[in-house]
């Protein structure tokens, strides 16, 4: 490092000591919070998981597993150029992972679940499920009976790291548990713990909530295009618009006080709020998450007799 005579400080060198020990300490809980995480679907959300977890520092792509349906083969492929194994069977993918994140659709749940249940692997292992309405339950008394369960809600966002998530635990689910999944998925977004009867309202409000604001910015772009602007910029206006005001909330603040700081008095805004206001647009997206909750509710209990 340097040339023989040349004259170093004691302060540099106390100074150069803390940064290799600051590096070393870093990488070495790194590698040893890395965990052998497994996939039973290997479909786009598994990957954007599996992304945001190598990202983050929390799995090393050569220690992630997921298992693809025979006839995906992209999505295999997509595995596999992030540097992990893809493998066409469930139960490999669970003999080799520490954490197993169920993704596949609810409707195959059970058939995927009990082609590992019998595995000696699958016990003390913790399952971590993102299939929509299937409870912690259900999913309980498809695995052995020392399995760990935990359910999460994310949303689509999550494929560009701006998901929101919620998550419920099992009967037999640890605090430590909860704590790594909660680190899961904040790698990909936001996520919360909420007692499992609010699953069905968390899937409404933020489950289903990327399609009402898709429906929001797509008619203040058919607005735009109506007072006569061209429609592409009329759409990127509105999508930055948005993208723009969420990002004001999460800097904090409520929005009703944000809404009356762009409102002027007998203003071109407050006639716009007042149209909206007068036309039920707040009775109408209330309502839209509660018939979604009600749909939720609906569906659980139709997967929870078929499972």
């Amino acid at each position: 490092m340097f040339k023989p005579g040349t004259k170093v400080s004691p302060r540099f060198i106390i100074r150069r000591l803390k940064v290799d020990y600051f590096i070393f300490f870093n990488i070495s809980v790194s590698i040893k919070e890395a965990m052998k995480i497994g996939f039973i679907g290997g479909g786009r959300l598994a990957f954007a998981l599996a992304n945001g977890f190598t990202s983050a520092g929390l799995a090393k792509p050569d220690e992630i597993t997921a298992s693809c349906h025979p006839a995906d083969v992209l999505s295999a492929d997509a595995f596999k150029t992030l540097g992990a194994t893809a493998l066409f069977e469930n139960k490999s993918v669970v003999e080799r992972s520490e954490v197993i994140i169920v993704s596949v659709k609810p409707d195959v749940v059970g058939k995927a679940l009990r082609e590992v249940k019998d595995l000696q692997a699958s016990g003390n292992k913790l399952f971590i499920s993102v299939a929509m309405g299937v409870s912690t339950a259900s999913i309980e008394k498809m695995l052995p009976s020392t399995a760990r369960v935990i359910r999460v809600m994310p949303n689509t966002p999550a494929l560009v790291k701006e998901g929101a998530a919620a998550l419920c635990r099992g009967k037999l689910t640890t605090d430590e548990d909860v704590k790594l999944a909660t680190q899961l998925f904040r790698a990909v977004g936001t996520c919360d713990e909420v007692p499992e009867y609010q699953m069905d309202a968390v899937t409404a409000l933020s489950g289903s909530g990327p399609a009402y604001i898709y429906m929001m910015i797509e008619s203040l772009a058919d607005g735009g295009v109506r007072c006569g602007l061209p429609r592409d910029l009329a759409l990127r206006l509105a999508t930055q618009t948005t993208l723009g005001t969420a990002a004001m909330l999460k800097n904090g603040g409520h929005p009703a006080a944000m809404k009356d700081n762009v409102t002027s008095p007998a203003g071109s805004t407050a006639e716009g709020t007042y149209h909206l206001e007068k036309n039920g647009l707040r009775a109408a997206v209330i309502g839209a998450v509660k018939a979604a909750e009600e749909r939720c509710k609906q569906v659980n209990r139709e997967l929870s007799e078929k499972l």
